[in-house]
């Protein structure tokens, strides 16, 4: 899962990246708004932390320009500022959560896993395609032939290719969406994961499979 983090206090977002990938998401941080706003416009975050005293733009700023394009990525407001006025302004902006500074880092966990449940809706919490399912909360990849439980970023792969079954998806997106936009991991790495996947699909007998498109990316489809 991959968040954005627009926080200007440098060492706070420091340590709040570090909290975040200690529990498997994958984090771009920015540190101000008109930054905060260029990153949400063009990417494809599954959620985004928002700072409210920022330079350049502040987090309401921000936040009102995002849902003005109709973007409605969830959004946690992060603030010392504990008025409730305050807190009815950005939720009113469309803000999905507010949580004070200081906070302890499990109910800034707790926030984020709740505010993206609710996004993804229990209805997307299984996925098929042929016959294998994806079990979005266990992270296990099912055929009548056994199951495997995937690692973190083998999820978040399979997933992207069975919510969008024969479209290709591309090389860049998948090292944008899964490792971010600062990531020092080569391209190769998407291979490799591919690889994974292919693996367990070919031990569970799947009759669907992933095909690559040279120098394109790669498409999930049924085995004919």
């Amino acid at each position: 899962m991959r968040l954005l983090l627009c926080e200007d206090e440098r060492s706070l977002s420091r340590a709040i990246e570090a909290i975040l990938k200690r529990n498997n998401y994958s984090v771009d941080a920015v540190y101000n708004g008109k930054d905060a706003l260029d990153y949400i416009t063009v990417g494809n975050y599954d959620g985004i932390i928002l700072d409210i005293m920022m330079p350049i733009m502040d987090g309401i700023e921000v936040l009102k320009a995002v849902r003005a394009k109709k973007i409605n990525t969830p959004v946690l407001i992060l603030s010392a500022k504990s008025e409730i006025d305050d807190k009815v302004l950005g939720l009113d902006m469309g803000a999905n959560d507010y949580l004070t500074k200081p906070f302890d880092s499990r109910e800034l966990l707790a926030r984020i896993r709740t505010m993206t449940r609710e996004e993804s809706t229990q209805s997307d919490s299984s996925l098929q395609f042929g016959n294998v399912t994806l079990d979005c909360a266990s992270y296990e990849l099912k055929s009548p032939d056994g199951e495997y439980r995937l690692a973190n970023k083998e999820f978040q792969m399979m997933e992207m290719l069975m919510r969008n079954p024969k479209r290709l998806i591309s090389t860049e997106s998948f090292m944008e969406k899964i490792w971010g936009y600062d990531s020092d991991s080569e391209i190769s790495v998407v291979w490799v994961y591919i690889s994974y996947l292919r693996k367990k699909l070919l031990a569970l007998n799947a009759n669907i499979q992933i095909k690559a498109q040279r120098n394109s990316g790669y498409s999930l489809e049924e085995i004919k």
